[in-house]
């Protein structure tokens, strides 16, 4: 009875590290996906059913709005919009200083992700103090002398479990940089160091620089 007991423990343990992560992420991709459709579906709005005057619900159409939003932007901006009209448009934004705070911010947040200057993309090693302390984190800004501090780097450090960090002022001579890509260094972070190394061969960086500490 011990034995037979054992064995379903021992399939039970094995299915929930099958189901339960497959399952959250499952569940965080549709509550994201839904949760967004139904903000912006706005098909009960402009439909109603002819026959029973009822608003008309289609699923979905929240997504397929704004893909098609964005695709329409990106062909504006890549083939309209010129150097005076964005100049224009940024003093405009200057007039609301509010607005123009939250929309920089996210702009600059997304640009770090998505653009053509990626932010997040040269994970690091702190060295925090002279006991052995050392923190993963990501380069965000190599030169500071426009502030008055030369030598030194800006490093985003994130939470483990969580899409919040900080960001440290660091010296150069503190950091180094990390034998691993920008996505494992991130998912090593927020998954608390259980995940992120899959004791693949070690990664080759193409570019010799990066293999010195940036005081070099």
């Amino acid at each position: 009875m011990n034995k037979i007991f054992r064995v379903l423990l021992n399939y039970f343990i094995k299915g929930v590290l099958i189901v339960v992560p497959l399952g959250a992420a499952i569940f965080l991709v549709y509550w994201v996906v839904s949760s967004v459709d139904q903000t912006l579906n706005l098909s009960d709005t402009f439909w109603v059913d002819p026959k029973t005057g009822k608003p008309i619900y289609i699923p979905g159409l929240g997504i397929l709005t704004v893909l098609v939003i964005i695709l329409f932007a990106g062909i504006v901006v890549t083939n309209f919009i010129t150097e005076p009209i964005k100049n224009w448009l940024n003093r405009w934004l200057n007039r609301l200083p509010l607005f123009n705070f939250l929309y920089s911010s996210i702009k600059d947040l997304t640009e770090a992700f998505v653009g053509d200057e990626k932010k997040f993309h040269e994970p690091v090693i702190v060295e925090i103090n002279n006991h052995g302390y050392k923190q993963v984190g990501f380069v965000t800004q190599k030169d500071l002398s426009s502030i008055n501090l030369p030598g030194e780097v800006a490093v985003y450090f994130p939470f483990s479990y969580s899409f919040a960090g900080q960001l440290a002022i660091v010296n150069t001579d503190k950091v180094k940089p990390l034998n691993m890509s920008a996505s494992e260094a991130m998912k090593f972070v927020v998954s608390g160091g259980v995940s992120g190394l899959d004791h693949k061969p070690p990664h080759r960086d193409v570019n010799p620089v990066r293999k010195k500490r940036y005081s070099e």
